[in-house]
């Protein structure tokens, strides 16, 4: 399809305010935001964007799940949609942009089409995912997830949070179950923008990130048993220090994903030790290890080496151990034509950019397995995201909508 003229531009001014007006729903204690999903800060934020969406001459879809689709209707009833969007849930200490960006920067592509009076022929669809941090309810991307068939929707509705209240329940109490059947909707393409939520795009000056993979994870719970003593009365040769266990894995665990540098990342974030005391030796230590790389090779040697060097590191101690694998999914390679869209793009408009690898899981990773994707980064402050003070600049954020325009435009087709 013909490639739009260098001049079509988004409003950057609008979409900067578009983001203000937004993050003042569910405000954060230091300047972000909490709104995490199924909230009554979420359902405030999903009805200003409907209003927005519907302003903007928009028809709002909604399906069993929540799942939010902003529709401007193309000139082929036949076409399939060109789907864009991320998500408006937030961490419980979140930022302004994470997801938000790709979703108020699909509305900003709607309103701009409007007021330049440009025809596609496939309709445009501007998408809200529920819950893609997964902060409150476990695991992330989870109505993207059933969308493309991955989990099964009674599933993700039984899942419960911290005060055990279910997924299914909170999303009939804040009134945004809709009728429509989850991922019966098809789709022509996939654009999602966000922020890169790492620090590669701002120490190399880069306006935009072309992303070509999205990282494999891989969350392996390793649970260490040694034997509760006094820390005082103890005598070195005797314990049984499941801590100091832990501590030792977690030095493998680093040697492990150094050796598969410069992509393979790993780390314990969510540590638990038992019974966590001043002056008592740890007993029981309950640690998931984390492990990324774009290579699903990469990863299940990873996963090899930890459950076989860990097990010796807790032999030799007369620790025991077990493993358990809690989350992942495979390496994510996007579609090269959408690729190849938002490379041209970002030429087209003279904005620098480099091929990134997406280090974080998004919902573009469970729609790449049901239609042709493709995902655009724009730099963040320090490569800071999930905090509060995460930051993106407006110029970052009209470059990148900038291209998310040009690519899902030149992807729908203009009707001259």
């Amino acid at each position: 399809m013909a490639a739009p003229g260098e001049n079509l531009r988004i409003n950057g001014d609008r979409l900067w305010e578009t983001l203000v007006q937004m993050a003042k729903v569910g405000p954060g204690v230091a300047g972000g935001n909490n709104r995490q999903t199924l909230t009554d800060a979420d359902a405030e934020g999903r009805a200003l964007f409907q209003s927005w969406c519907e302003a903007a001459g928009c028809s709002m879809g909604l399906d069993a799940l929540g799942n939010m689709f902003a529709t401007r209707a193309g000139t082929d009833p036949d076409a399939l949609p060109v789907y864009v969007g991320s998500h408006l849930d937030t961490q419980p200490t979140g930022g302004k942009y994470d997801g938000v960006l790709g979703v108020l920067g699909g509305l900003e592509l709607l309103r701009t089409l409007n007021d330049l009076d440009i025809k596609t022929r496939h309709p445009i669809v501007a998408t809200n995912w529920t819950n893609e941090e997964g902060a409150r309810f476990a695991p992330p991307m989870l109505a993207s997830g059933v969308f493309a068939g991955v989990h099964a929707q009674d599933w993700a509705e039984s899942r419960e949070d911290a005060k055990g209240l279910r997924f299914g329940d909170e999303l009939d109490r804040i009134g945004w179950r809709g009728d429509e059947p989850v991922g019966a909707r098809k789709m022509h393409a996939f654009f999602e923008l966000h922020i890169e939520q790492g620090p590669i795009l701002e120490a190399e000056g880069k306006d935009i990130g072309v992303v070509t993979h999205g990282q494999g994870l891989s969350w392996t719970q390793v649970t260490i048993t040694g034997k509760d003593a006094h820390t005082g009365s103890t005598p070195m040769p005797m314990r049984r220090n499941a801590g100091l266990g832990m501590a030792r894995v977690l030095e493998l665990v680093e040697e492990i994903a150094w050796s598969h540098k410069p992509d393979a990342v790993g780390a314990a974030g969510h540590i638990d030790v038992y019974p966590n005391s001043r002056n008592v030796i740890p007993g029981k230590a309950v640690f998931t290890v984390d492990f990324r790389s774009p290579d699903l090779g990469v990863i299940k040697d990873m996963e090899a080496r930890l459950k076989v060097g860990a097990q010796k590191i807790c032999d030799d101690m007369g620790l025991g151990v077990e493993f358990e694998v809690v989350g992942g999914f495979d390496p994510v390679t996007f579609d090269p034509t959408c690729v190849s869209a938002i490379r041209d793009a970002a030429e087209r408009l003279g904005y620098s950019h480099r091929d990134i690898i997406s280090g974080a899981g998004h919902d573009a990773c469970w729609i790449n397995q049901v239609a042709p994707t493709a995902m655009i980064m724009c730099p963040c402050v320090d490569g800071l995201s999930h905090n509060e003070a995460e930051d993106i600049s407006k110029q970052w954020a009209t470059a990148g909508a900038d291209v998310l325009l040009h690519a899902v435009v030149e992807t729908a087709g203009i009707v001259e």
